[in-house]
């Protein structure tokens, strides 16, 4: 039997049982919609996450940072000497201070992070109210929400004002004692970083420093110019007595997790999509028997068993078929408007609203593919007791 006749008279068939073709589709399509909601939940979570503590620079990233006895210093030599290494295209030194700021004549203490423009990009952070300060820039500050929760302001208010800063230092005597040093100038708040319940934190950029002039780094950023690169170069930096870490190891481990997370709740999907197979299986072989002297005028008029298999199975691919594609609308329309709700929710709250559900293209057809398939499976065996039947009895059947 030919493809296309195949497919017209299975279509026929379905189209002389709508209503229970309709509830079987449907059933289907929960199914679908289950492992849609659930598993695009997982892929949206990974998405929001990652794209929130990473960039592509990021990725290519490794943190360093002296030893605790400090045998290997982190200072401009050693920056310079780190630059010779094969494949390392930039390094970001970081140094961290006890600080006294003002605003508007209020002081108060932070933390005052001194670091290179380029720091924000291979951390995978961006303000998210304003901006980062660029190369050539003087006198700007960013700050994070910590730092607005201290002034008790909006972070939206921060922007444009400008604080000063006086850092403390320890003497050079040993001592437990601090030496206060004033920054010359004001430096205007140009963005924020959004690092909630973290205590209050400025970022300024070196080499807007005039009266302080740096003498060693708490840690550095050292970027290399491609992945291949990056285990040499981590090998070498461990070689030279430094502590090394890389964000590339976070995200890989938060994949791992996240690949879990999908699976497990791709399984509870799997249930609701096994029990749509039941059903499907159940409305084949009813459909079998009220259709059992069909078959046999089929039969006596010179269709094959094959013929017979064929039809059968094609319908039940097609309404398997016909499921996904609706399991899919079905999953994106339940999950939008499970998002919309937790976007009220969070805006009453004060919070960010955000899209926790992500639909990869791959998944969307897998999905679709997935319930073809339970339709095929579904359908096998209805459709070889179809194709068994003897035209005779099933002429006679009543």
């Amino acid at each position: 039997m030919k493809i296309k006749k195949l497919i017209w008279l299975s279509y026929k068939s379905l189209q002389s049982r709508k209503v229970r073709v309709a509830f079987t589709i449907l059933s289907v399509a929960v199914g679908i919609g289950a492992i849609l909601f659930l598993v695009s939940l997982g892929f949206g979570l990974q998405k929001n996450l990652l794209e929130k503590i990473t960039t592509q620079e990021s990725l290519l990233t490794l943190d360093i940072a002296p030893t605790e006895n400090n045998v290997v210093a982190l200072n401009n030599e050693s920056l310079q000497n780190i630059l010779l290494i094969p494949g390392v295209e930039k390094v970001s030194p970081q140094a961290i201070f006890s600080a006294q700021v003002s605003l508007n004549e209020i002081n108060s203490e932070t933390g005052l992070n001194l670091i290179n423009p380029d720091w924000f990009v291979l951390s995978g952070v961006s303000p998210s109210v304003g901006r980062s300060f660029t190369i050539g820039e003087n006198q700007k500050v960013v700050v994070n929400s910590g730092f607005a929760n201290l002034f008790n302001v909006e972070q939206e208010s921060l922007l444009g004002k400008r604080v000063s800063f006086t850092l403390f230092t320890p003497k050079d005597d040993g001592s437990s004692e601090f030496m206060p040093t004033q920054l010359v100038g004001s430096f205007e708040i140009v963005g924020v970083l959004d690092e909630q319940d973290t205590p209050p934190q400025a970022y300024l950029d070196i080499n807007s420093l005039t009266n302080f002039p740096l003498q060693n780094f708490q840690f550095a950023k050292v970027k290399v110019k491609d992945s291949e690169q990056l285990e040499l170069a981590r090998d070498t930096l461990i070689g030279q007595g430094f502590l090394v870490s890389a964000l590339s190891d976070t995200v890989d481990q938060a994949n791992k997790i996240f690949n879990i997370i999908q699976i497990i709740l791709g399984v509870f999907g799997v249930v609701a999509l096994a029990v749509a197979a039941i059903g499907l299986v159940n409305t084949m072989t009813i459909t079998l028997l009220q259709r059992t002297n069909e078959i046999g005028i089929m039969r006596a008029i010179g269709a094959s068993p094959g013929d017979i298999k064929a039809l059968f199975l094609s319908e039940s691919i097609i309404t398997g078929f016909l499921g996904g594609v609706a399991g899919i609308f079905l999953g994106i329309i339940v999950s939008q408007a499970f998002n919309l709700l937790l976007k009220l929710l969070a805006k009453s709250l004060g919070g960010n609203a955000t899209n926790i559900f992500s639909y990869p293209l791959w998944f969307v057809a897998f999905a679709i593919l997935l319930s073809t398939i339970v339709g095929l499976v579904a359908g096998f065996l209805p459709a070889r007791r179809a194709a068994k039947l003897n035209p005779l009895d099933a002429l006679r059947y009543k």
